[in-house]
C-alpha cells in the first residue's frame, strides 16, 4: 500500500483539488409576484438566477404555455442566468408582454421553479371630460362631493383642491372619505365661496389628473351678512334647522368588511347633522387593542397596521350630538392568505438513509397543499417504493443514488398562494478515490431532546506514512466550535444542544494526496410551540368553533390538541380541560353550556411532551336556557322521629344554564293516593314536619331558572325519622355449646314495634373469666348481628375461646337506635386443645448437645398435662424416623445429645390437654459448619462469670483508693523548701513581722509538677534526680535503697543539713509493702 500511496503522491505533487459535488438546483433571485412596470421605460427586466452543479440552464413559460425566446428579436436571456430582458428601442409596446411569467431551472439533478410573476403595466388613464353645474344645498344639510377617480395601477393618491391650487381646509365637520369623496357633515354660507376640485397623483408616472371643479350653490331662509360671521356661531345669528346625526358613510346601521392578515385595516364613520357630530369606537365584546388601533380624519377612520385574527369582531362607532346618537356596526371578518409554519428545507442523504420533507402553511381558508417534483405533479410522476406523500409531508426510506430531485410544495387558498423549493440530493461516490490510504467511518444522523447530549462520530483509518486533519462544517459552513463545542480526535460533542445546533454535520478528512467527507443531520427534537392566533366563529346557543393555527412542532408531529376553558363568574382564573382533538385537526366546534362566559386556550402534545398553553382567545358567552340536569343523590330520611329530610347534590355551576337556580320538590306518602305536596327552594335540602313514624314517602325533583323549568328526576322511595323500638327480644337461651361454638335462641319481636327500618339483631357477649386457675383475660365486650326475620330465629355464637365463661344479652336495631336489653345468659365453653408454646428456642451449648427451651402457651384453651416433642433428622432433602419425647406440664426445657457434630434435626412442639395435641410450633437446629460458629449460653448470666467480675471490680476498687490516698499525701510540702522563694504580691505580713502562706489550694500547681521562680513549669519533683544531690544516693549490696530520700539543696543554702521528707508514690508502694 506504502508504495500505491508514494505513486498517488508523484501523480498529484500539484495537490489537485477533487471536484465539487453535484447539487440540484436552486432559485437564489427572482422578481416579485406582482410586477408592475413603466410604460416609459425602454427596458423590461425579469429576473430568475439560479445556482447548481451541474450549473443550471433556464426555460420559461408564459401564462401556461412555453415561451420561446427564440423567436422574439426582442427578448434576450443573459449568459449562466434566466433572466430575461425585453427591449422597446426598436418598436413595440409594453402592454404587449403583460402576463404570468414562470422561471424553470434544469441540471441534471432536477428542475427548480420560481414564483409565478404576475407582469402588469402601469396606467394613469384621463379623466372622462364632463361640466359640472353648481350643486344647490340647503344651509345646515350635509353634502357629499363625489370624485370617482379613474382606475390607475397602481390605484392613484388622492386629494382636494380649489381651482388655485390650495388644499381645501379638512376637520371635524368637512373631510375626505376613503372612497376618496368630499364630505360636509352640515353646509355653511362660507362653503360656497371656494369650488372644490377632485385630485388623483399616480406615483408610478408621477402624473396628476384634475377633475373639472364643483362650484356649491347655498340656500339661507334669511339674508346672509358676511360681517356676522364668527366661528362660535358660524350662522351670524339666524335661525338654522339643528338635525339629529345620521351616517354619510357607510350608510345604514350595519355593515362588514373582510381584510387579510397582516394587511391594514380601515373602518371609517362620517356622519352628518346640526351641530357636527362626533365620532366614538369600541369593540363589542371586548377593548379595543390600545398598542395597534389609530385614531385619524378627526375620529371618524379607525387604522390597524398589521390585523392578525385576534382583531376580528364586531366594532361599533356611534356619532352623538345635542339632539341624539346613532350606531352602525361593522362586522370585521379576518381572513389570510397563506403563511408558512414550516417551510421545506433542502435534504441531503446517503444512500439508504432515510429523511422527510415537511411543508406546513396555514391561512384563512385553510391552504390547499400540493407537491411537484421537478416541476411536474408529483401523482404524475413515477412511483416510487422509496418515497412516500403523507399530506404536507413527504418520506423518504433507504434512498437510492440516482434519485436526486428538486420538490416544489405549492400552498394556495383563494387569497393567494406559496411556493417554495427544495432539493433531495443523495450523496453518491462525490469523485472516485483517487487511492485506498485511507477509510472514513461515516456518522450517524441523530434525533435528540433539546438540551441532551449529541455526538458525532467520524474515526479515520489511514497509512500512518500521511499525516491527516479532520475538519467539521454545519450546513456547508466551517463550524466554530468555541467553548460549548467539544472536539477529539474521532468525535464531535454538543453537550447540550439548542436549536440552533439544527442541520448538516460534516466530517471532512484531508491528508497530502487524498480527501473524503461523510455528514449525518442533527434533528433537535422538543415540546411543539403553542398553537397561535386562537379564531372564534360560527357561534350558535350551545357552540362555537374554535380555529387557531399550529406552532411549529419541532421535528415530532403533534399527536394530539387539548382545549380548555376558563369562566369568569364561579372559578375566574382557572383552567379546565374541555375537549382532545386528533393532531391534523385545528378547527373544531366546542359544545357548551348555556350562561356561560368562556375562554378558550389549546395545549399541543407530541412525543416529547405538552407545550405551553397558546394565548387565550376573545371571551364568548353562551345565551341562558333552563337547566338540562337533574339534581343527583335525591333521598329522605328521618333526622328525627316526626320529621324527613329531603336532600340531594346541588348542580354544578356550569349545569345552572342561567341565573336564580332553585329546586321543586315534591313529596306525598306511598299508597296513600294523596296529591303531591310541594315546595320550591334555593337551598340543597327541606325537611317535611310533622310526619308519622317511619312512613314511606314518594319524592321527585326539578331544577329551575328563570328561563324555565328542567326535567323531573324518577320518583324515589323516602322514610320519615326512626324511634327507639318499643319491644325487646326475649328468652335468650343456649341449647348447645363446644369448645369455639354456641347455639343460641331467642322469641323475636314484632317488626311493627321496631319503629324504623329493620337492622338486626344484635347480640353483646363478653368472656367474663377463664377456667384457668390463674389466667386473666379481657372482658371486653364485642358484638355480632343475626337478620333474621322468621318466627323462631337461631344463630351461632363463632371464635369463643375453649374452656372460659362468658356472658350475654341481646337488643333489635334500627338504623338509629337499640332497644333495651334482654335477659341476659351465663355459659361456659368445653375444653379444647391448647395454642402453640408461646416460643420455641434451639441453642448449641457445646458441639455435641442442643439446648431446647420453651414457654407454655398464652392460651392453653384447658388444663395443661403435658408437652410432646416430635423430631426427625435432617440428611439433605431426606428425613429420618420421627422420635416422640413427652413432658411433665412443669418441664421447659430438654438437652439432646448429637450422634455426630454434624447432625441436624427438625423439631415440632406442642402442648397437650385432655382434649388432644395443640397447635405445633416447629423449628430447624441451627447449621454449623465448624466449631467457631457455636451458639454459647449467654455467658452474662453464668454465676462464675459474675463471681469473677464482682473480684476484679473490687481490686480495682481498692487500687484506685490506695492511690487516691498516697497522692494527697505526696503533695504537701515543708516551708522550709519554699524560703528561696519570693514573696507572692498578695501575701501579708503579720504584725510581728512573720508571714501568712497562702494554703496549699491556693497556690496548688498542676498534679506531679512545680511552678518556678519565673513562673515556668519545671520538671516533676518526684524525680529521682531531685533526690539524693543528683543521683548519688547510696545503696545496699542487695541494691535496696538506704533510708529515705533526702530533699535537693540549693548550692548557695548555708543553713545546716535540715531536711524534709517528700513522699513520692515510689514511697508509697514501699510503705504498702
Amino acid at each position: 500500500m506504502s508504495s500505491l500511496c508514494f505513486l498517488n503522491l508523484f501523480l498529484l505533487w500539484g495537490k489537485i483539488s477533487p471536484p465539487p459535488s453535484p447539487q440540484p438546483p436552486t432559485i437564489i433571485k427572482q422578481s416579485v409576484k406582482d410586477y408592475i412596470v413603466d410604460p416609459r421605460d425602454n427596458t423590461i427586466i425579469i429576473e430568475c438566477e439560479a445556482k447548481g452543479n451541474p450549473v443550471p440552464t433556464f426555460s420559461w413559460r408564459r401564462s401556461g404555455r412555453l415561451f420561446n425566446i427564440g423567436k422574439d428579436p426582442r427578448v434576450t436571456m443573459r449568459k449562466r442566468s434566466g433572466t430575461l430582458e425585453v427591449g422597446f428601442r426598436s418598436g413595440g409596446r409594453p402592454e404587449d408582454y403583460e402576463g404570468e411569467y414562470q422561471c424553470f431551472a434544469t441540471n441534471e439533478l432536477g428542475v427548480a421553479l420560481s414564483n409565478k410573476i404576475l407582469l402588469r403595466v402601469s396606467k394613469a388613464p384621463l379623466w372622462p371630460k364632463e361640466v359640472l353645474a353648481p350643486v344647490p344645498v340647503t344651509e345646515g344639510s350635509p353634502l357629499v362631493l363625489p370624485c370617482n377617480p379613474p382606475p390607475g395601477l397602481p390605484p392613484p393618491l388622492i386629494f382636494w383642491m380649489d381651482s388655485n391650487m390650495i388644499p381645501i381646509h379638512q376637520d371635524r365637520r368637512v373631510s375626505m372619505g376613503l372612497n376618496g369623496d368630499l364630505y360636509f357633515s352640515n353646509v355653511l354660507v362660507q362653503d360656497a365661496q371656494n369650488d372644490y376640485s377632485c385630485n388623483a397623483r399616480f406615483n408610478f408616472t408621477y402624473t396628476i389628473q384634475q377633475k373639472n371643479p364643483f362650484n356649491l350653490k347655498v340656500q339661507t331662509t334669511e339674508p346672509y351678512n358676511d360681517t356676522s360671521y364668527n366661528a362660535s356661531d358660524p350662522f351670524g345669528g339666524r335661525k338654522v334647522a339643528e338635525t339629529p346625526p345620521s351616517f354619510l358613510s357607510p350608510e345604514g346601521s350595519g355593515s362588514s368588511k373582510m381584510v387579510l392578515r397582516d394587511e391594514r385595516l380601515l373602518l371609517e364613520c362620517i356622519a352628518a347633522g346640526l351641530p357636527t357630530p362626533s365620532i366614538k369606537w369600541f369593540k363589542r365584546g371586548g377593548d379595543l387593542p390600545a398598542q395597534k388601533v389609530k385614531f385619524e380624519n378627526f375620529n371618524k377612520t379607525l387604522k390597524i397596521l398589521s390585523v392578525s385574527e385576534e382583531d376580528a369582531g364586531e366594532y361599533v362607532c356611534m356619532a352623538d350630538n345635542r339632539l341624539g346618537s346613532i350606531r352602525h356596526s361593522i362586522d370585521v371578518q379576518v381572513k389570510a392568505a397563506p403563511y408558512w409554519l414550516d417551510k421545506p428545507t433542502n435534504l441531503v442523504l446517503a444512500p439508504e438513509e432515510n429523511g422527510r420533507l415537511v411543508c406546513r402553511a396555514n391561512g384563512n381558508p385553510k391552504p390547499n397543499i400540493q407537491w411537484l417534483m421537478n416541476g411536474e405533479p408529483i401523482n404524475k410522476t413515477p412511483t416510487s417504493a422509496n418515497r412516500e406523500v403523507l399530506g404536507d409531508t413527504i418520506l423518504f426510506r433507504g434512498v437510492q443514488i440516482g434519485s436526486s430531485a428538486v420538490y416544489q410544495c405549492n400552498a394556495s387558498n383563494q387569497h393567494g398562494y406559496l411556493l417554495a423549493n427544495a432539493f433531495v440530493s443523495v450523496l453518491g461516490e462525490m469523485w472516485e478515490s483517487i487511492s485506498d490510504c485511507q477509510t472514513l467511518h461515516s456518522p450517524t444522523h441523530q434525533s435528540v431532546l433539546r438540551g441532551s447530549k449529541a455526538s458525532f462520530h467520524c474515526k479515520v483509518v489511514s497509512d500512518p506514512s500521511l499525516p491527516t486533519k479532520v475538519t467539521w462544517t454545519k450546513d456547508g459552513e466551517r463550524l466554530d466550535l468555541g467553548w460549548r463545542l467539544k472536539k477529539d480526535e474521532e468525535s464531535l460533542t454538543i453537550p447540550s444542544v439548542s436549536e440552533n445546533d439544527e442541520g448538516i454535520y460534516t466530517c471532512t478528512v484531508k491528508s497530502e494526496i487524498d480527501q473524503d467527507s461523510a455528514s449525518a443531520r442533527l434533528t433537535v427534537l422538543d415540546r411543539p410551540d403553542p398553537p397561535i392566533d386562537l379564531d372564534l366563529s360560527d357561534p350558535s346557543a350551545r357552540s362555537v368553533r374554535l380555529t387557531w393555527i399550529p406552532g411549529n412542532d419541532r421535528r415530532s408531529p403533534v399527536t394530539e390538541f387539548l382545549v380548555q376553558f376558563e369562566e369568569n363568574r364561579w372559578e375566574p382564573g382557572r383552567w379546565q380541560d374541555l375537549s382532545s382533538f386528533p393532531g391534523d385537526l385545528n378547527s373544531v366546534i366546542l359544545q357548551l353550556a348555556p350562561n356561560v362566559n368562556y375562554q378558550f386556550r389549546v395545549i399541543a402534545r407530541n412525543s416529547v411532551g405538552r407545550s405551553q398553553p397558546s394565548q387565550p382567545s376573545p371571551r364568548y358567552k353562551t345565551t341562558a336556557a333552563p337547566p338540562d340536569a337533574i339534581p343527583r343523590d335525591l333521598r329522605g330520611w328521618g333526622s328525627d322521629k316526626d320529621n324527613m329530610e329531603i336532600t340531594w347534590e346541588p348542580l354544578r355551576d356550569l349545569e345552572k344554564n342561567g341565573p336564580n337556580l332553585q329546586y321543586n320538590v315534591w313529596w306525598r306518602r306511598k299508597d296513600s293516593g294523596d296529591d303531591w305536596t310541594n315546595v320550591t327552594t334555593s337551598e340543597t335540602k327541606y325537611v317535611v314536619r310533622y310526619t308519622e313514624t317511619y312512613v314511606p314517602y314518594e319524592i321527585k325533583i326539578q331544577a329551575r331558572n328563570e328561563l324555565g323549568s328542567g326535567p323531573e328526576s324518577n320518583i324515589v322511595i323516602g322514610y320519615s325519622g326512626e324511634d327507639k323500638p318499643a319491644d325487646s327480644p326475649s328468652e335468650l337461651r343456649v341449647l348447645k355449646v363446644g369448645s369455639t361454638r354456641a347455639n343460641i335462641h331467642w322469641k323475636p319481636v314484632d317488626l311493627s314495634s321496631v319503629q324504623g327500618e329493620f337492622k338486626e339483631y344484635r347480640l353483646y357477649y363478653w368472656r367474663e373469666s377463664s377456667l384457668v386457675p390463674g389466667l386473666v383475660v379481657s372482658k371486653e365486650k364485642k358484638t355480632t348481628g343475626f337478620y333474621t326475620t322468621v318466627p323462631e330465629p337461631s344463630g351461632i355464637l363463632k371464635d369463643l375461646v375453649p374452656y372460659s365463661k362468658y356472658k350475654m344479652f341481646m337488643v333489635v336495631a334500627n338504623s338509629r337506635f337499640e332497644s333495651l336489653p334482654s335477659n341476659s345468659v351465663e355459659f361456659t365453653t368445653a375444653e379444647g386443645v391448647p395454642d402453640a408454646p408461646r416460643f420455641f428456642r434451639i441453642n448449641r451449648r457445646s458441639l455435641d448437645t442442643l439446648y431446647l427451651e420453651w414457654d407454655k402457651p398464652l392460651e392453653p384453651n384447658g388444663i395443661l398435662i403435658g408437652y410432646q416433642l416430635v423430631y426427625q433428622r435432617v440428611n439433605g432433602s431426606r428425613l429420618g424416623p420421627q422420635q416422640i419425647e413427652t413432658f411433665r406440664p412443669n418441664v421447659t426445657h430438654f438437652i439432646l445429645r448429637l450422634p455426630d457434630r454434624s447432625a441436624r434435626y427438625k423439631f415440632n412442639l406442642s402442648a397437650l390437654t385432655q382434649v388432644g395435641t395443640g397447635e405445633v410450633y416447629a423449628e430447624e437446629s441451627p447449621h454449623f459448619t465448624n466449631e467457631a460458629h457455636i451458639d454459647q449460653v449467654d455467658i452474662a448470666t453464668q454465676g462464675w462469670f459474675i463471681g469473677l467480675m464482682c473480684a476484679i471490680a473490687l481490686i480495682i476498687l481498692i487500687l484506685l483508693i490506695v492511690c487516691f490516698i498516697k497522692r494527697s499525701r505526696g503533695g504537701k510540702y515543708p516551708i522550709r523548701d519554699k524560703k528561696d522563694l519570693p514573696l507572692d504580691p498578695v501575701d501579708q505580713k503579720d504584725q510581728d513581722g512573720s508571714f501568712d502562706y497562702h494554703s496549699d489550694e491556693d497556690n496548688k500547681p498542676l498534679q506531679g509538677s512545680q511552678t518556678s521562680l519565673d513562673g515556668n513549669v519545671k520538671e516533676s519533683d518526684d524525680s529521682l534526680v531531685d533526690y539524693g544531690e543528683g543521683g548519688d544516693g547510696q545503696f545496699n549490696e542487695d541494691g535496696s535503697f538506704i533510708g529515705q530520700y533526702t530533699v535537693k539543696k540549693d548550692k548557695d543554702e548555708t543553713e545546716g543539713n535540715e531536711s524534709s521528707e517528700a513522699t513520692s508514690p515510689v514511697n508509697a508502694i514501699y510503705s504498702l509493702a
